[in-house]
């Protein structure tokens, strides 16, 4: 059984009918750029995320990075950010001029772990960035409750935790700004890139309308440096249809990572996902651990079933951030994370026959 690690072909499969009309309704509005399509579903995706505002942007790099500069944080700060994550999350800190300060994960659920927190911080401070990762929500009354106590703000990277809740409040409405990512694989995922930021600040989100288009509020007049980082309308079309099917397909990913955590349990050498009390999980990932993580992989693609690595070589051992001066060993949680994590076959879709063989492989190996 040939079981691919990533296919979006049933969920689009489904809705094909809707996809086009949405297409067709862009196509012929001849307006493709911050027209009623972008403010549409920026309302949507706030209702979706329980907060006041959603601003579209082009990417979930541009989110971060727009979301800093409307914090005013810039050359000379430090901004705290997980050991382990996708680089991006660093390259926002960098692109403003600050500097990425890395603290460590829990290993078990391999978020931000909030007791290591208070030891990061200095005076130049004034950022954390909790990053829900794998679709897993990090621990946030404890960040936030921290944050408050030495006048730091919070935004949240929630590109793989879009629906995920903590104590019942969903992610991406816990910090000042909060950002995620549209990319196609993502949870809710666009057909090319796309991004957003949420806010509950009337101030951050006018800041931030300014800012993804270039400074500028009225035509030729600019206030500030800024970017062209746009929603187009095709785009936010798109989400808007898929948005209404979120729920659906979080569910479809929740029973199949169940599947999983049944079909898997008590293999030697195989460590499953830890959910942290209070905390909702999506499975945007289904990341297992084991230290023989690459021969599992090779076996595993002889059986022709795909996987991937997130992320195989942290963001302080790349040559990107050599600057920072963290050798190997300096990080051991993200380094060993790095080392044994191995992302299985989860899209909606999958049947629990599919999980079966996968898992029956694993067995095998």
């Amino acid at each position: 059984m040939h079981i691919p690690f990533f296919s979006s072909q049933p969920m689009h499969a489904a809705i094909r009918g809707e996809m086009l009309v949405a297409m067709a309704r862009v196509y012929d509005s001849n307006w493709y750029v911050l027209g009623k399509e972008v403010t549409q579903f920026e309302q949507a995706y706030s209702e979706f995320s329980q907060v006041t505002h959603t601003v579209g942007v082009g990417n979930g790099l541009e989110a971060l990075t727009l979301a800093l500069r409307a914090l005013g944080i810039g050359r000379g700060d430090e901004v705290i950010v997980p050991s382990n994550t996708f680089i991006a999350t660093w390259l926002a800190v960098t692109h403003v001029g600050a500097t990425p300060v890395p603290v460590e994960p829990e290993l078990t659920t391999s978020n931000l772990d909030p007791e290591l927190l208070a030891a990061a911080i200095t005076p130049r401070t004034r950022a954390i960035i909790p990053v829900h990762l794998y679709g897993q929500a990090c621990r946030m009354p404890a960040i936030m409750a921290l944050a408050h106590v030495h006048g730091l703000q919070v935004m949240e990277d929630n590109a793989q935790a879009q629906g995920a809740a903590f104590d019942g409040q969903l992610t991406g409405s816990f910090g000042a700004v909060n950002t995620t990512s549209f990319y196609p694989t993502k949870n809710l995922g666009a057909l090319g890139d796309a991004g957003a930021i949420t806010t509950n600040s009337e101030e951050l989100a006018q800041r931030l309308r300014v800012l993804r288009n270039y400074g500028s509020v009225t035509k030729n007049h600019h206030e500030t440096v800024g970017y062209n980082s746009r929603l187009d309308e095709l785009q936010a079309a798109l989400l808007r249809a898929k948005l209404s099917y979120l729920a659906e397909w979080t569910a479809q990913r929740q029973q199949i990572a169940a599947w999983y955590t049944q079909h898997l349990a008590g293999i030697t050498n195989l460590r499953l996902p830890t959910l942290a009390a209070g905390a909702t999980h999506v499975y945007h990932l289904y990341v297992v651990h084991t230290p023989f993580r690459d021969a599992l992989q090779g076996y595993l693609a002889t059986q022709g079933i795909g996987t991937q690595v997130h992320y195989p070589v942290p963001p302080h051992l790349q040559s990107a951030y050599t600057q920072l001066n963290l050798p190997i060993g300096s990080l051991p949680v993200a380094e060993e994370l790095a080392a044994t994590c191995l992302s299985l076959p989860l899209w909606p879709g999958m049947t629990e026959d599919m999980v079966g063989a996968v898992a029956s492989a694993i067995r095998r190996f």
